[in-house]
C-alpha cells in the first residue's frame, strides 16, 4: 500500500491517501482488539496479559513468558500471527513513510550521521 502522499500529488489522491492509513490503523488496532478478547476466553488471561501476548506475538517478539496451552488457542495464535503480521507490519511501515522515516534515516539519526547542511542530503541539487 502506498505511502501518504508527498507534496504535488493530487488532492484526491492525498485524500485517498489518508483514508487507507486510517483504515490501516484500525485493522492493527482491530487485530490487537480481537487477539486480546480470544486470548482472554480461550487461555482465562487477565485483559493486560491478553493484551500484552497479542502484542508480543503480533510483533514476532516473543519472549516465552505466556504460551498458548490449548489447541484451540493454538491454533488461532498460528493465523493471529500471520495475519497480525501483514497488518501491523504494513501499517507500521506506512507509518514511518508517513513520517518521513525510513530506516536508514533512523539509523542516520540515531548514530549521529545525519546530514548537517543542505548540500549533505542525498537529494542536494534536484
Amino acid at each position: 500500500m502506498a505511502a501518504p502522499s508527498q507534496s504535488g500529488s493530487s488532492p484526491a489522491s492525498a485524500a485517498w491517501d489518508k483514508h487507507a492509513f486510517r483504515i490501516l490503523a484500525l485493522a492493527a488496532l482491530g487485530v490487537l482488539a480481537v487477539g486480546t478478547v480470544v486470548y482472554h476466553y480461550l487461555e482465562d488471561w487477565s485483559w493486560v496479559d491478553s493484551l500484552y501476548f497479542s502484542v508480543v506475538a503480533g510483533t514476532t517478539v516473543g519472549f516465552g513468558d505466556l504460551a498458548p496451552t490449548t489447541d484451540a488457542s493454538k491454533l488461532f495464535t498460528i493465523v493471529y500471527i500471520l495475519s497480525g503480521i501483514t497488518i501491523i507490519g504494513t501499517y507500521l511501515s506506512v507509518r514511518f513513510r508517513y513520517r518521513g522515516l525510513t530506516a536508514r534515516t533512523v539509523h542516520r539519526v540515531s548514530t549521529g550521521d545525519a546530514p548537517k547542511t543542505e548540500s549533505e542530503t542525498p537529494d542536494a541539487g534536484r
